[in-house]
């Protein structure tokens, strides 16, 4: 059965108490859930599956005072059981709408060479690499021991 794509808004944080495994990388928090879908500049697009979300594509739109309205993708993600049937192509496409809607003049995204998967989708969708390949840096801003290996 094919999976119906949705953009989530306030009052849609029931849909994510339905997940099939491996679609996010952690548990959902009820508070942060709430806090991400009621911000305005926050967009989450998932694909349902009988009512069971199996994938989902999550950006930011900002502004800046000396450039337009772009759009930061944050995250793709698709169940293993739903893999290579092209809806991370869909998400994005949806998410893309999105932005486009709001004025974004742009979306960008950051991933690594090693994660193949997510290089190809991204080239599938039209995205063209830098040449002059950016450079990522993290910051901890607090003092709480975090699950990222390497720290």
């Amino acid at each position: 059965m094919g999976s119906d794509i949705r953009v989530l808004g306030p009052g849609d944080e029931a849909v994510l108490t339905r997940l099939a495994p491996g679609v996010f990388d952690h548990e959902i928090d009820p508070a942060l859930t709430a806090e991400f879908l009621n911000d305005p500049r926050h967009h989450l697009v998932v694909a349902l599956d009988q009512g069971t979300v199996v994938g989902f594509a999550s950006g930011v739109h900002y502004v800046h005072p000396d450039k337009p309205a772009e759009l930061w993708i944050n995250e793709v993600g698709v169940a293993p059981t739903h893999q290579r049937q092209g809806l991370g192509k869909q998400l994005l496409g949806a998410l893309f709408a999105c932005g486009r809607e709001l004025g974004c003049r742009e979306a960008w995204v950051l991933t690594s060479p090693a994660n193949g998967p997510a290089v190809l989708l991204y080239e599938a969708m039209g995205g063209s690499d830098l040449e002059d390949a950016p450079m990522m840096f993290t910051f901890r801003l607090d003092d709480r021991e975090t699950d990222r290996p390497g720290r």
